[in-house]
């Protein structure tokens, strides 16, 4: 007999295609920063894939790598947008049709690296602390081992708790539970509710529940609140004064559970030109405009491999070398060490380069069978770059 549960995972499933995150998956002084990126019109989402717009004529071996992720469907699957930036300019932009600079898409696990920016700046207000106890009620009891979890395991994947990314049928993972069946009306509960399963910093386990205890860590230092339209008030306007506006990510839409916890780890959206943005930000080590939001020393946590995991940082992807068994995220055998990226389900990319002065942006839908033949092609358009 067919159960509630998979029923409902499988309708989830099938509007959202195979689960598999997994695989997408201090002041310092200011540093000089690019101005942020300037584009021309916009389209309307249903109009033509080339953008009419003034762009710099690209050699023809970097035009061949970008058009490929279009053209190559069959093997990478479906890009929707892919812009390419360098010193902040864009230099190439095109968009599937039915999508156009005005398309918000969703940024599924991407969606981590901003609540780790986040994160990083009420620990530059001395609002949280990186290497304190995480400010979680449920693990204060004496005794419980979660009390020794801190924000640096949290953001790290080390957090040690019992978390299932990914299910074996996939209806059985803390993910599908999280976002679509028992726990989907208090997602930070049903993440916070799991037991300890290794010691804290031990091991690297990466998990969308734990963005979202994140995601209530700063719900509740904003807000004293429980009421769900206060929470969700106080972290919309958090984002708007400390990010969106100040980088003119406009588009940014985060969405929330029935209890106005953010769901940090999975569900936000935006324009690819607002990711770029962001990916501007972070390439610029949190500064814009010649203005520093956040402290090197937080993009230097971000940046820095976590000791469970080196292709991992603060809620980001590094291309660094992951321990044995582990899945390849980016190309560390062939891209520059500095290369880092925000990645998400079904191939969300914003790939940052600092020494090569890029961020690409890619969106789309991706099987979980064509990621290899998706990574060797943005490889090679970073190559090509």
């Amino acid at each position: 007999m067919i159960t509630k549960k998979r029923l409902l995972a499988s309708a989830a499933l099938a509007v959202l295609g195979i689960w598999s995150l997994a695989q997408a998956a201090g002041q310092g002084a200011l540093a000089p920063a690019a101005p942020a990126p300037k584009f021309g019109a916009s389209l309307d989402d249903v109009g033509a894939a080339e953008v009419p717009q003034a762009l710099p004529t690209l050699p023809a071996a970097i035009k061949a790598r970008a058009d490929a992720l279009f053209v190559n469907g069959e093997d990478v699957g479906e890009t929707r947008a892919l812009l390419v930036l360098r010193d902040g300019e864009p230099i190439y932009e095109r968009y599937a049709a039915g999508f156009g600079p005005d398309s918000k898409l969703i940024s599924w696990s991407m969606a981590k690296s901003i609540t780790a920016v986040l994160t990083g700046f009420l620990v530059a207000d001395g609002r949280l602390a990186l290497d304190g106890p995480a400010p979680v009620a449920a693990w204060q009891r004496s005794g419980d081992p979660r009390g020794a979890i801190t924000l640096r395991n949290l953001l790290h994947m080390s957090a040690g708790l019992e978390h299932v990314e990914n299910g074996d049928p996939v209806w059985r993972g803390d993910t599908v539970d999280m976002l679509f069946g028992p726990g989907a009306g208090d997602m930070a509960a049903f993440a916070e509710a799991k037991p300890a399963a290794a010691q804290p910093g031990e091991l690297f386990n990466y998990s969308s529940a734990t963005s979202v205890i994140l995601s209530d860590i700063l719900a509740d230092t904003l807000t004293p609140s429980q009421n769900p339209d206060a929470r969700r008030d106080a972290m919309r306007e958090f984002i708007a004064g400390r990010l969106a506006e100040p980088l003119g990510m406009t588009s940014l839409t985060p969405e929330f559970d029935a209890s106005g916890t953010m769901i940090g780890g999975s569900i936000m959206h935006a324009t690819a030109r607002d990711y770029a943005r962001f990916g501007e930000f972070l390439r610029n080590h949190g500064v814009v405009n010649g203005q520093r939001l956040l402290p090197e020393s937080w993009m230097d946590f971000m940046l820095s491999p976590a000791a469970t995991d080196g292709g991992y940082g603060g809620h980001i992807w590094l291309n660094r070398k992951r321990p044995a068994g582990a899945q390849a995220a980016l190309w560390p055998d062939r891209g520059p060490n500095d290369l880092f990226a925000c990645i998400g389900h079904q191939g969300q990319y914003i790939i940052v380069s600092p020494s090569q002065r890029v961020t690409i942006v890619r969106l789309g839908v991706t099987k979980s069978d064509q990621f290899p033949a998706l990574r060797r092609h943005l490889a090679d358009l970073t190559a090509a770059l």
